[in-house]
């Protein structure tokens, strides 16, 4: 399509999120962006929100200074306030496109500020790459849905509304329009895959086939929706197997096997973290549901692990939260106790009938279980080993060594403010103490 200010105006219009408080264009010295940014700066006049552009410097060339230099040079000449933002990446052993691509998008985000909506120039041709490189990769239909439209970044927005515009008709504008720009050199680096595809494939496609950027953004298009039509019935099932921040073991076995990997797919992609392979996914998956009921699968990869335990299954760090050395508390009203990363603070507030303040020592201490503990909940009850009281109020397993165990020298009077030795309480109306544990991590 041809592309100038009005055709811009009209893909706003299609694609803007709603209430958006002001423009970010991101550039980054090269002529895409520059285009974008010269015709949006031509919509001031109608589009009444604010525009401020971003430059983001990797600093990993040395034509880094140049690429700034030249975003600096349009915006001044736009009358466009230029942000110009410093990132450091360290390359080893990881992808560089890879790398620079999220300390960009994290520094964008940082950036934005509430409903702003950030523009990328993401063209048509850009698309066809992404989507090329990603059945290069053996993606599933959310890789092949390519670079979405639009998405939520930061506290704005991140919209990409060049998608159905090619390089070819970008490159018209900006020469009709006398557009400057640099070419970055990482753009003719043929080691990274994006440019060896847009340098040594690309061509031969276009020139067999000249509407391969269009057909191929269609094709990504219609992956998009087919990837929507796969979310909304996740979430349809999903409403029935939740099981308050867990799923329903049971009700996940009931459902066909394709649909089982779609909904676990689709409740670890709210984590926000990366997802297992499908390979991961499936093994777990089988673990999951095959294990026997007094088992605890667990299948861990990245930060991340799934675990069992009995009817639910659970997504929790790879890394579980455990208290470390014993640590001392002093008995006052007020005195905290912070328990470390993930596990919260114990705290002392005055009660009638809590624990016996004139039996209790100067400070107790907090340490981890370390097996055969017991408690006595109330004057006529029996005593319970701690392991018997945790499988009662189902604490979860991999939990149980984060329980924080109130100790009087050597006698356990208390854990955390779930239960107390009832020996070691005053009267109704004598005065004590009751621990509150604030902040406390999900137990059961």
């Amino acid at each position: 399509m041809r592309f100038g200010a009005a055709e811009l105006d009209a893909l706003l219009e299609d694609h803007l999120p709603p209430h958006v408080a002001g423009f970010v264009v991101g550039v980054s010295g090269g002529g895409d962006s520059a285009c974008l940014l010269s015709a949006l700066a031509e919509l001031r006049g109608k589009r009444l929100l604010p525009l401020r552009a971003i430059h983001v410097d990797h600093g990993l060339q040395a034509a880094s200074g140049a690429l700034r230099a030249s975003s600096s040079a349009l915006c001044e000449r736009l009358e466009v306030p230029l942000t110009v933002i410093e990132v450091t990446i360290d390359a080893a052993g990881e992808s560089l496109e890879a790398l620079a691509r999220e300390a960009r998008y994290r520094a964008f985000a940082h950036d934005l500020a509430p409903s702003e909506c950030l523009l990328t120039a993401h063209h048509a041709d850009d698309q066809a790459e992404t989507l090329l490189l990603q059945l290069f990769r053996g993606a599933g239909i959310r890789g092949l849905s390519a670079m979405p439209v639009s998405r939520r970044l930061g506290a704005g927005w991140h919209l990409r509304p060049l998608l159905r515009v090619t390089r070819r008709d970008l490159e018209a504008y900006g020469k009709a329009h006398g557009v400057h720009a640099v070419v970055d050199p990482m753009n003719l680096d043929r080691r990274f895959d994006r440019t060896f595809l847009r340098t040594e494939i690309w061509p031969s496609i276009i020139a067999r086939w000249p509407g391969a950027a269009t057909a191929l953004g269609r094709a990504a298009r219609h992956a998009a929706d087919a990837q929507a039509l796969l979310e909304r019935a996740a979430d349809s099932a999903l409403f029935h197997l939740r099981d308050g921040g867990a799923l329903s073991v049971t009700r996940l076995r009931a459902l066909p096997g394709r649909e089982r990997v779609n909904v676990l797919r689709r409740w670890l992609a709210e984590s926000g973290q990366p997802p297992p392979s499908s390979a991961r996914l499936a093994e777990g998956l089988r673990q999951m549901l095959t294990a026997d009921a007094d088992h605890v699968p667990a299948v861990v990869w990245g930060e991340q692990a799934l675990r069992r335990y009995r009817d639910r299954l659970f997504l929790t760090p790879a890394t579980l939260p455990s208290l470390g050395t014993r640590l001392e508390w002093p008995i006052r009203s007020g005195s905290r106790l912070e328990l470390g990363h993930g596990l919260g603070a114990l705290c002392w507030v005055p009660q009638f009938g809590g624990l016996d303040a004139g039996r209790l020592p100067a400070a107790l201490n907090v340490r981890r279980r370390s097996g055969g503990e017991t408690l006595k909940l109330g004057a006529d009850a029996s005593t319970q080993s701690v392991q018997h009281l945790c499988q009662a109020m189902g604490i979860l397993p991999w939990m149980r060594d984060a329980l924080p165990m109130i100790h009087a020298d050597d006698s356990l009077i208390a854990i955390g403010d779930i239960w107390r030795d009832a020996r070691w309480l005053a009267g109704r109306d004598e005065p004590g103490f009751e621990c509150v544990w604030e902040g406390a991590p999900e137990l059961c």
